[in-house]
């Protein structure tokens, strides 16, 4: 069993800053690809940004310059940070990791998702 806890989100004004956190928990060993996704009302899921075990790092076009995208393999926590928010960053952020597991088949576990709302 695994289980993520989100936190970090709230309301700020644009051009303000946010960092999310997202802890991972249970039965495993370690932890490959991580990473935050968000939605927003209407519209389709997105990847934000992704960090694979080796630090290697991806992000949305929308958010590049902007997010950071970090992990701590020691405490298998994964964090967001949010800088130069804009309304158009409103949406619920939801993490992503993949675990593998035992006979080398890997499993997707989603957080419960933070809201973050950005006023103009």
């Amino acid at each position: 069993q695994v289980q993520l806890v989100e936190s970090g989100g709230g309301l700020v004004q644009a051009g303000g800053s946010l960092r999310l956190s997202c802890a991972a928990s249970g039965s495993f060993f370690r932890v490959n690809a991580m990473g935050w996704y968000r939605q927003a009302p209407g519209k389709q899921r997105e990847l934000v940004a992704g960090i694979t075990s080796d630090g290697g790092r991806n992000y949305a076009d929308s958010v590049k310059g902007r997010f950071t995208i970090s992990r701590d393999n020691v405490k298998y926590t994964v964090y967001l940070q949010m800088n130069s928010l804009k309304p158009e960053d409103t949406a619920v952020y939801y993490c992503h990791v993949i675990i593998p597991r035992v006979g080398g088949r890997q499993y997707e576990y989603w957080g419960q998702g933070t809201q973050v709302t950005v006023s103009s």
